[in-house]
């Protein structure tokens, strides 16, 4: 088999068996997947609580062990599919969903050798060449792309939805959990509506992708800082490098209505991630991040193969496919339909959609003022909104021995005039052809971060990454109201990234020692007031 090393480093993580070069499910499971999508008069398999004893069978035969699940995953299967659920909607489900869904596994194994097969036939990835893309542990530490058929993912998540993943290694993987049982057991243990309306918009998932099989690609990267001076990874910047850096920042929109995942124009849109890939997804959680995994659920995918993130990691998947509306927050969560996805796609088959995968510290208190976790804050997210077709200029911007803007400049037309491939430092006027960063409240809320100082390096990031633009979505919170503000002021007096970050520096240190306890903003507005005194309106 083609990319044998690929395969044997997911291996023991999937259900199906390889045997003489070939990929093939046991016997028993063919047998039992072969009825299944006959449909429920030949299955026998009409509700719930039948259901989820083909799901026991299934997994015997697979010598998985029920004692592996949660502990109300029956009961929750039964409560989902059998009371929750109109009769109307149940016999549609299991007569034509579940039968659709069964022969997509039967068909897994040879989607997996052809998905092999295919992988180094991929010419390049966002203009990079040479990149592997097979399924496969994508292991800390080690930067790489896996790229997916979405019929490939939907197989892959229709083996969640069984529970037919081996539970036993992940673990030791620092793998998220990729089952649905917790999903089911959840809504069982306690009961809310919030649970019930995950697994409606992964239901739904399911019902559209069964009745019209989609053609696009998704890919998943794990992106990373070098930590040595390895020239194919991103550059890992020093605390100097932001001190001294005279790149321009980037114009800075704010919107104090509107969603992430509604921004119109290519954004890297942030996801305000667990250093576990999905964070809460598959059971309990429903904050940015879960809602984001049950909206496009071929996010789920990643969870499979992407272990957690270090400090110096990001995740960024490009093409998942959107299929669902919803309304509300957390407890108030609720699916209200489809969503039709009409984003343009790109040369690979990916939607335009690319969604950047970045954790901030978790109940930071008093010490995401200290210096070394705003520096682990602000690299955290240039490695998110870095472009790795620019680590040439990335490496230029942060050497040590630029002391003016000139002198960069003078490097990077050096760089420019020697290479072919020479992307232009500078954003260019048009910024509708441009990738800027879609985000918001990354790292506040249940993290419990400061909005006004993770407002503020993520613009610096998103600058010194060379992103056109940074629209932020303030969700209507009260202590970003002078943000707009705040932001034109500093952009109409043309601060660098460098003049920027020795400001926040200043300002953490003074909240570190206790001689300031005002926000960032208010800090700030005497030095702007002395210049404009309308700064002060509100």
């Amino acid at each position: 088999m083609e990319n044998r090393d690929d395969l044997n480093s997911i291996l023991e993580f999937l259900p199906v068996v390889l045997r003489s070069s070939s990929l093939f499910w046991p016997s028993q499971v063919v047998e039992a997947l072969k009825a299944l999508s006959k449909g429920p008069d030949h299955s026998q398999v009409h509700s719930g609580q039948v259901l989820f004893l083909a799901i026991s069978d299934l997994r015997q035969s697979l010598t998985l062990s029920s004692d592996d699940l949660a502990f109300s995953t029956a009961d929750g299967f039964s409560l989902y599919f059998d009371d929750l659920m109109s009769r109307a909607e149940a016999n549609k489900w299991f007569g034509e969903t579940l039968p659709a869904m069964a022969d997509s596994l039967l068909r897994l194994p040879s989607m997996l050798e052809a998905h092999y097969k295919n992988a180094d036939s991929i010419s390049c990835v966002d203009s990079r060449y040479g990149l592997k893309t097979g399924l496969r542990l994508l292991k800390s530490q080690e930067a790489g792309v896996v790229l997916l058929s979405q019929e490939l993912i939907s197989a892959l998540l229709a083996c969640s939805f069984f529970c037919l993943f081996p539970d036993s290694p992940r673990g030791a993987s620092d793998l998220q959990v990729i089952n649905f049982d917790r999903l089911f057991a959840s809504l069982y243990d306690n009961y809310n509506e919030k649970q019930e309306n995950k697994i409606k918009c992964i239901i739904h998932y399911f019902e559209r992708i069964c009745s019209s099989i989609p053609v696009g690609n998704v890919s998943f990267e794990r992106k990373v800082l070098a930590v040595d001076q390895n020239h194919n990874y991103i550059p890992h910047p020093k605390a100097e490098s932001w001190s001294k850096s005279v790149v321009s920042l980037c114009l800075f929109e704010v919107c104090s209505s509107g969603l992430i995942e509604d921004h119109s124009k290519e954004a890297l849109e942030v996801d305000f991630a667990n250093k576990y890939f999905g964070g809460g997804a598959l059971s309990r959680g429903c904050v940015q991040e879960e809602i984001r995994f049950m909206i496009n659920p071929e996010l789920i995918a990643g969870m499979l193969f992407l272990p957690c993130m270090a400090d110096n990691e990001a995740i960024e998947v490009v093409g998942a496919e959107r299929f669902s509306q919803y309304t509300g927050y957390a407890s108030s969560f609720r699916f209200c339909g489809d969503f039709l996805d009409k984003k343009d796609t790109d040369i690979m088959g990916r939607r335009k959609t690319r969604i950047i995968a970045i954790d901030a510290l978790v109940n930071p208190g008093k010490r995401q003022y200290k210096h070394d976790f705003i520096v682990r804050e602000i690299n955290k997210a240039f490695c998110g909104f870095s472009d790795p077709c620019k680590s040439h200029q990335y490496q230029i911007l942060l050497k040590d021995d630029h002391f003016s803007e000139a002198e960069l400049d003078h490097d990077l037309k050096s760089l420019e005039s020697n290479s072919d491939n020479f992307l232009e430092i500078r954003p260019s006027a048009n910024i509708e052809d441009e990738v800027g960063i879609a985000t918001g409240n990354w790292g506040c809320g249940a993290f419990g971060g400061d909005p006004e100082l993770k407002a503020i390096i993520q613009w610096l990031a998103a600058s010194q990454a060379l992103r056109p633009f940074i629209v932020y979505y303030t969700f209507g919170l009260e202590s970003l109201q002078k943000l707009d503000k705040v932001t034109k002021w500093i952009t109409s007096h043309r601060w660098s990234v460098g003049d920027l970050w020795n400001m926040i520096v200043e300002y953490s240190s003074q909240r570190s020692k206790k001689e300031t306890q005002v926000g960032f903003f208010n800090w700030l507005l005497p030095l702007l007031s002395a210049d404009d005194p309308m700064i002060l309106d509100s």
